[in-house]
């Protein structure tokens, strides 16, 4: 059945998630994909099926066993290299993901979650005091830049240690990562410069330790130096740094969105009728802030509504895609209505790999945005809703820029 299965040719500039992800759901619910460069991949296009998908131990997440990997077939300065061959808990199976996962979750706990809560709140009261002073001329002002990429800067760089002075070319280098339009020849020096700025944090920490997620880590590493390797710290911080804020700048800029196009929405959480946390759920499934993500590599032949994957291809799950699927969301999966009874959504992945920082997410997503609504009642789209360009990525979900006068 293989050669019969369709194929489909992503765009690298993600000029349309949704579109592109309702057409592979029409197609079957096993499609045949090809990345930039043309290299071949497989996607699964319905929700219950990557739910099953990141649930089976028969398929790995380590991307060494990736056929094109391992035969030498991705050129250098592939643009999705950075998203793909990492060391860390995300690319590591069994024992080892549990090793690695085991040293976040003693630091990342659910009690050091909830104390960030004043503290979120005050970061965003802040960014809120500061956001009328970028509106240009016209009183137009991006909150895309000045609001939804700065809480999670802000929250995951004080979590982790990180110096006001690393934290521009930090959003830079994750901005770069996450494009998949990205010149060879740049991605070529992001890797070099996103090991540079990992050795300085390292290095700054090691000698001036601090309450934070990167001086636990090497305490961690100090006490048993078989915990964590120089490569898997390194790693370890690059997730949680990368992912720890482009999920959540997605997520606020996509629910910002979201309410502004949909007026009615929008006034039943402003009367009470429903909460900002259905809000975040909502928006999580209907518009989620990753498109797609290398899932996993089958350890043997995996066989998928009767289509044969063989062992050692690549799979994408359609994450943003399956949020809309009927099968599992219903006839009106497409519309976003903040009160609809919450079927579980996989914005966040699902299995032994679900997203460690989810709560956190969450959090700074109820917080930012019932502080941002309630300080301008009046917020609106200065622009079109048609007219906002989404970040080239087929991996990151969201606007480039959210115009809006407040």
């Amino acid at each position: 059945m293989t050669a019969e299965i369709p194929v489909v040719v992503l765009d690298p500039t993600g000029a349309d998630h949704h579109g592109e992800a309702a057409r592979m759901r029409e197609l079957g619910p096993v499609v045949r994909i090809v990345l930039p460069g043309d290299v071949p991949a497989w996607a699964v296009t319905r929700h219950d099926l990557v739910a099953d998908l990141v649930r089976d131990p028969r398929v790995s997440k380590d991307w060494r066993r990736w056929n094109e990997i391992r035969e030498g077939r991705i050129p250098e300065g592939w643009p999705l290299i950075g998203m793909v061959a990492v060391t860390n808990m995300v690319t590591a199976d069994g024992a080892e993901h549990h090793r690695l996962r085991r040293l976040v979750t003693q630091t990342l706990t659910p009690a050091r979650v909830q104390a960030l809560e004043p503290r979120v709140t005050e970061l965003v009261a802040g960014l809120l005091d500061r956001l009328p002073g970028h509106a240009d001329a016209d009183g137009v002002v991006d909150v895309r830049t000045h609001f939804a990429v700065e809480v999670p800067m802000q929250v995951i760089c004080e979590l982790t240690g990180v110096p006001a002075e690393q934290r521009p070319r930090l959003r830079e280098l994750v901005d770069s990562i996450f494009r998949t339009t990205t010149p060879p020849e740049e991605v070529v020096q992001v890797q070099t410069d996103i090991f540079r700025l990992l050795g300085d944090l390292i290095a700054l920490r090691t000698a001036e330790p601090g309450e934070d997620l990167t001086s636990a880590l090497i305490a961690a590493r100090a006490a048993d130096p078989e915990a964590l390797s120089d490569e898997e710290l390194a790693g370890t911080l690059w997730l949680m740094l990368a992912a720890g804020h482009e999920t959540t700048l997605n997520l606020i800029a996509n629910a910002v969105r979201a309410l502004l196009t949909h007026p009615v929405q929008l006034a039943l959480v402003e009367n009470g009728e429903a909460s900002w946390a259905d809000v975040v759920e909502e928006a999580l499934r209907w518009d989620a802030p990753i498109g797609n993500f290398m899932a996993r590599y089958p350890l043997e032949d995996l066989v998928v509504e009767g289509v044969t994957i063989p062992a050692g291809d690549a799979i994408l799950a359609p994450y943003s895609g399956v949020g809309r699927d009927e099968a599992q969301h219903g006839a009106d999966a497409s519309v976003f209505d903040i009160t609809r009874t919450q079927a579980r959504n996989l914005a966040f992945g699902g299995g032994p790999h679900v997203c460690l920082g989810a709560p956190l997410a969450r959090m700074e997503a109820r917080i930012a945005l019932e502080a941002l609504f309630g300080r301008h009642p009046g917020l609106a789209l200065a622009v079109p809703a048609r007219k906002l360009t989404p970040v080239e990525s087929f991996f990151s979900n969201g606007p480039q820029t959210l115009p809006v006068t407040l």
